[in-house]
């Protein structure tokens, strides 16, 4: 099998083993010792373990990812003066699609009514993370030590880092040459790396889907079902929908050809459920499969992962209307239009701060007076929806990279439109 029927073939074993193991071990057919030997040794130890690793070795790859692939792009331009233009048509591009997703979120929740009829007494108790002042978000984007920035996995940090010295390298002649040679073959080795890590990724899939449904099971998804598929639905409809007319106007290039070839970056960030631990395989896809020049994907890809959150603001637009109406609270137009801003400057606002979606929920419900604790309405379901909201994610972080390289000329249409092209046949 290719490698991605493998990676999707382990995240349906891993959905099936996972619903068994919860049928199992909550119900009364078996004897307790089994019960607490299967959760113990086997979910909770193995699964849990091999998971863990999976997630941890990709993680392991972004910082000096970015750090290189950042500085290979940037110092590979020279003094063409085009970062500029790529960088502001990048930021419009992610807020636009971010606008568009929570509004149309919004659209979907008010005529579905998720929240109609709700019993309050299911909430569950939610401690709010406070929201950071959006003038130290600001400045904690520059970084003061760029190592303790790697160190601690400050993406937006690492960004800013890469390009100053992206563009040093760049106007430094004969040395500067040299050394963007070295961090051009450093860029290659980590791509093997990574290229190594995939052909371990059906283990890590069936593992990861495995652990989260033996924990929860699918009844979790029944009790909340009106909201759990507006939600879904909106995801696949921003994706679906949204996405590829974006993708079809501005290239003109085939769909099904872009959404093949980036299948097993999906199910990847499907299961990981983290732009972040996907953006190696994401950057290789959109350079390799895709044929985007590395001097707009190392730019557009690492920034994606750290603000695109179109799947976030559509969680957040339904869950905010699911909220007003299980406590009977009327929003009104302002309201709605206010969600929208607070949540499109907030995807790149709260981009740096861990608990992202929440965080910035509680900004929004806050800005229109909603109860902070209707959270907890919706915080049993979160983690599955999480999954399909990384891969909207991703979705769109491939999306408006090929957008934007095709901009500027910076896209191979012969390896796009080659379906064997970056195919990982030697891992």
């Amino acid at each position: 099998m290719s490698l991605t029927q493998r990676i999707v073939s382990a995240m349906l074993m891993g959905l099936f083993v996972g619903a068994l193991l919860n049928i199992l071990t909550s119900g009364a057919m078996l004897p307790v010792a089994i019960k607490s030997w299967l959760e113990l040794y086997l979910v909770n130890g193995l699964f849990d373990s091999v998971g863990q690793i999976f997630v941890r070795s990709l993680k392991l790859l972004v910082v000096p990812l970015v750090f290189v692939s950042l500085i290979c792009g940037v110092s590979s331009l020279g003094n063409n003066a085009r970062m500029g233009a790529v960088a502001s048509k990048t930021v419009a591009l992610y807020m636009a699609t971010t606008a568009i997703a929570i509004a149309l979120a919004i659209m979907v929740a008010v005529i579905v009514q998720p929240g109609a009829g709700i019993d309050l007494a299911l909430a569950t108790e939610f401690v709010a993370k406070e929201a950071p002042p959006l003038k130290d978000t600001i400045i904690n984007i520059f970084p003061s030590n760029p190592v303790q920035s790697m160190a601690n996995g400050s993406i937006l940090q690492v960004i800013v880092f890469s390009l100053l010295m992206g563009l040093a390298i760049s106007k430094s002649g004969e040395k500067g040459k040299r050394i963007s040679e070295f961090f051009n073959d450093f860029n290659e080795v980590i791509m093997k790396m990574v290229m190594i890590l995939m052909r371990l990724a059906p283990y890590g899939i069936f593992c990861l889907l495995a652990k989260l449904f033996a924990d929860v099971g699918i009844g979790m998804i029944l009790n909340l079902a009106k909201y759990f598929f507006t939600v879904l639905f909106v995801l696949l409809l921003h994706s679906l929908g949204v996405y590829t007319i974006i993708f079809k106007f501005f290239t003109g290039l085939s769909v099904r050809m872009f959404l093949s070839k980036m299948r097993s970056t999906l199910v990847l960030a499907f299961s990981t459920s983290s732009s972040g631990a996907t953006m190696p395989v994401t950057l290789r896809t959109v350079e390799k499969r895709l044929g985007v020049d590395n001097r707009v994907a190392s730019f557009t890809v690492p920034l994606g992962a750290t603000i695109n959150m179109d799947g976030t603001a559509i969680m957040q637009g339904v869950a905010t209307v699911f909220i007003a109406q299980a406590y009977n609270i009327g929003l009104g137009l302002d309201g709605y239009l206010t969600v929208v801003l607070t949540a499109t400057l907030a995807s790149i606002g709260t981009a740096a701060v861990p608990g992202v979606g929440l965080v910035m929920l509680v900004m929004v419900l806050n800005q229109v007076g909603l109860p902070v604790e209707g959270i907890g309405l919706i915080i049993g379901v979160d983690r599955l929806l999480d999954m399909t909201r990384t891969a909207t994610n991703v979705t769109g972080d491939a999306m408006v990279t090929t957008v934007i390289a095709n901009s500027e000329n910076f896209l191979d249409r012969d390896i796009f439109n080659d379906p064997e092209a970056g195919l990982m046949q030697d891992v």
